[in-house]
C-alpha cells in the first residue's frame, strides 16, 4: 500500500513538473536582416510585448541576419508551419503573385503619406490572398524610400549600362533590364561581400540598408531619388494562431498593432538619421539630376503599365482605391 501511495505521489509530482511546460507555445519567427536593423528591432520588441502580456505564455525567438531561414524561403517556411510566424519582403515575391509587388512600382508612391494610402488600399486584397495560403497579415512597415548608390557618378541613365546592378526583387531586376545595366540578385544578408568582391557596382536601396551594409566602405555616391518604399510584412501561419487560447490571440494581435504604429514612426526617424551617417562616413549624398529624375520616371511609367496588365482586376480595384 505504501509503495503505491508512494508511485502515485511521484506521478503526480511529475504532473505538476510538467504543467508549465505543457502551458507554454513558442513560435520561431524568422528574418533576414541583421539585429540591429529598425525592422529587426521592431521584431524583438513585439515579441518581448507578447512574452510580458501573456505571462510567458507564448514565447517568440527572433532569427535574424537570415539565420533560420534563407530571405526567399521565409514565406514558405510559414506558410508550411516550419515557422510559425516570419517577416518578409512583400516586392521579393511579385513574380509568385503580382499584388505582393504593387509597392515595389517605381515612383508610384514617393513618401510616407502615399505609401500608407497604398497599403490601406494594397491590404484587404492581400489578407483575403494570405488567407487562401492559410496564412494572416499581422503588420507591415515601409522601408525608407529608395536612393541609388554607385561607384562613379551617375546623371542620366545611360550612364547606368552595362553596370553590374544588384537585385532583390523582381521590379529591382526589370529596373536594370531597362536602364541597360546587368542584374546580379543578391539577398541583404550577402550585399557586403558582393561589393568586396566586386560583383555588384550600384544598387537601389534604403538608407537603412546602406548603413546596415556599410555602403560607404565600397561605393561613393547616393542619390536621393525617392523610387519607392517597399513594405516588410510580418505573416502567421493560420493552423498555429488558431491554437492558441482567446487571450494569447488578442495579445498577438495587439502587440501586432503597436508594432505597425511602432515601425512606421522608426522608418521615417531611421531614414533621416541613416542618410546623415552616409555623409559622416564620406558618402556623396546629393538629389538626382533633372535628366536622371526624368529617366527614371519613364522607367517607373513603363513598369506601372507591365505591371496593370499582369495584375488584371486586383491591380486595377487597387491603383483605383490608391488614386482616390
Amino acid at each position: 500500500m505504501k509503495r503505491r501511495f508512494f508511485s502515485l505521489s511521484l506521478a503526480a509530482t511529475a504532473v505538476a513538473f510538467s504543467l508549465p511546460a505543457m502551458a507554454q507555445t513558442k513560435w520561431d519567427l524568422p528574418a533576414a536582416y541583421p539585429a540591429t536593423n529598425f525592422h529587426t528591432v521592431n521584431l524583438t520588441q513585439f515579441a518581448a510585448d507578447v512574452d510580458k502580456a501573456t505571462s510567458g505564455k507564448l514565447k517568440i525567438t527572433v532569427h535574424a541576419g537570415a539565420s533560420l531561414f534563407k530571405a526567399p524561403e521565409i514565406k514558405r517556411a510559414v506558410q508550411g508551419g516550419q515557422a510559425q510566424i516570419g517577416e518578409i519582403l512583400l516586392p521579393a515575391y511579385q513574380n509568385e503573385w503580382q499584388m505582393f509587388g504593387a509597392d515595389g512600382i517605381p515612383f508610384l508612391a514617393t513618401s510616407y503619406a502615399e505609401s500608407k494610402k497604398l497599403y490601406a488600399a494594397q491590404k484587404p486584397i492581400l489578407e483575403k490572398k494570405l488567407a487562401e495560403q492559410g496564412m494572416m497579415l499581422l503588420y507591415a512597415v515601409a522601408w525608407p524610400p529608395q536612393g541609388l548608390y554607385s561607384k562613379k557618378p551617375i546623371n542620366s541613365a545611360a550612364d547606368l549600362k552595362g553596370n553590374k546592378w544588384r537585385a532583390y526583387s523582381p521590379a529591382t531586376s526589370r529596373i536594370a533590364e531597362l536602364v541597360g545595366a546587368q542584374p546580379v540578385t543578391v539577398q541583404a544578408a550577402e550585399l557586403s561581400q558582393a561589393l568586396a568582391t566586386g560583383v555588384v557596382e550600384s544598387n537601389m536601396t534604403s538608407g537603412a540598408t546602406g548603413v546596415d551594409s556599410k555602403l560607404y566602405e565600397h561605393l561613393k555616391y547616393y542619390y536621393d531619388v525617392q523610387a519607392w518604399l517597399p513594405k516588410n510584412a510580418v505573416l502567421v501561419n493560420k493552423k498555429a494562431f488558431d491554437a492558441l487560447d482567446k487571450p494569447t490571440q488578442d495579445a498577438v494581435l495587439k502587440a501586432g498593432a503597436e508594432a505597425e504604429a511602432r515601425g512606421w514612426a522608426a522608418s521615417e526617424k531611421v531614414n533621416t538619421d541613416t542618410l546623415a551617417t552616409l555623409k559622416a562616413n564620406g558618402m556623396e549624398v546629393l538629389p538626382p539630376s533633372p535628366q536622371l529624375k526624368a529617366d527614371l520616371q519613364k522607367v517607373g511609367e513603363t513598369m506601372l503599365k507591365e505591371w496593370l496588365d499582369k495584375a488584371g482586376a486586383d491591380g486595377q480595384a487597387m491603383l483605383g482605391a490608391y488614386r482616390k
